[in-house]
């Protein structure tokens, strides 16, 4: 164990008896249970604000969270000498998410819906840094549409196109289509709730990078983790994340896209207005977007295989994620 992380530990009011590498941090184990100890890039207020979250999910929600430990002094930070800061949080002992087990995929989404339910109670100020404006995905899709053209533009131009190029460009209309149609519901919605004046209550703290490696299945429960991306914003955007990753893994299933919508709402019912915004985040081709960037910002006298390969699946899978929007748009659109 590193002289530094010594002294960092030194600062808590707790016995390490023993220390293990892991997730990129050290897990300790105390006289006060399971800790872990990692460097935190974050400001010292956003550190404020998580402790209070995380105290205030400890105590109202129905799982667990790796709430954040507070020093001797009473920080909610700790600095090495030089000034690096570190964070101890809870931790503890289980098994990731398996997003091949369909019980756990649900069970995730419905503690998901919980955490959500939980922190609209939260009484705490948000912080102007977290809140994520209106219109920010719109920018954001808007800006990728535009990529995906540039993209389009430099691959036409090259005389000699390899085999992942060729794809790209008999696939690129279809997709960039689907970015149309998705970028126009979003200026059509963001329009309705300007002249509203609001947003139904769809807005909501999020944990930001919800997915199979944050959530453990332990003993006593559920513990979900990492609440370090944590935001105010639209909280289909977490349901969102989760159910694409999953339906990708899953060639977009349609009984088990219908089964996790099930499992969230039979805990924090969805609003038209919140299933419109779900379908807008599975709707925006942004696979499609993320390897053509890949491609686009590696060096191309060399063709990695892999960007081939995510290319050609995500074609493969395009009808199936069709059907599945398909069936969304039913209800929403």
């Amino acid at each position: 164990m590193f002289n530094r992380e010594s002294l960092i530990l030194e600062q808590y009011p707790f016995e390490v008896r023993q220390i293990s590498k892991g997730r990129g941090a050290l897990i300790c184990d105390t006289d006060q249970g399971l800790k872990i100890l990692k460097e935190y890039r974050g400001s010292e207020g956003r550190a404020e604000f998580l402790y209070s979250l995380l105290q205030f999910l400890k105590e109202r929600g129905d799982g667990q969270v790796d709430a954040i430990v507070r020093t001797r002094e009473g920080g909610a930070l700790a600095r090495s000498a030089d000034g690096t800061a570190y964070l101890v949080r809870e931790w503890y002992e289980g098994r990731e998410c398996d997003t091949r087990n369909q019980e756990d995929i649900l069970k995730a989404i419905s503690q998901l819906a919980d955490i959500h339910n939980v922190v609209r109670a939260f009484p705490n100020e948000i912080p102007g840094y977290l809140q994520v404006s209106g219109d920010a995905l719109l920018v954001e899709n808007e800006k990728h549409a535009r990529e995906l053209k540039k993209i389009r533009n430099y691959v036409s131009s090259r005389k000699k196109k390899n085999e992942f190029e060729s794809g790209f460009l008999k696939s690129f209309g279809m997709f960039y289509e689907e970015a149309q149609k998705i970028i126009e519901l979003q200026r059509q919605e963001l329009a309705k709730e300007q002249k509203a004046g609001g947003g139904e209550g769809i807005y909501g703290i999020c944990h930001g990078d919800y997915n199979q490696h944050n959530v453990l299945f332990c003993r006593p429960g559920i513990a979900v983790l990492n609440f370090e991306k944590a935001s105010y914003d639209v909280q289909a955007a977490d349901l969102g994340n989760f159910m694409r990753k999953i339906l990708e893994k899953h060639n977009w299933d349609i009984a088990l896209g219908m089964e996790m919508l099930r499992a969230y709402s039979d805990v924090r019912p969805l609003s038209k207005q919140e299933e419109k915004q779900l379908y807008i985040r599975l709707g925006f081709p942004e696979k499609f977007w993320k390897i053509a960037n890949h491609y686009f910002n590696a060096n191309k006298a060399w063709v990695c295989g892999r960007n081939l390969e995510k290319l050609e699946k995500f074609i493969c899978q395009n009808e199936d994620r069709e059907k599945f929007l398909r069936r969304m748009a039913e209800n929403v659109v």
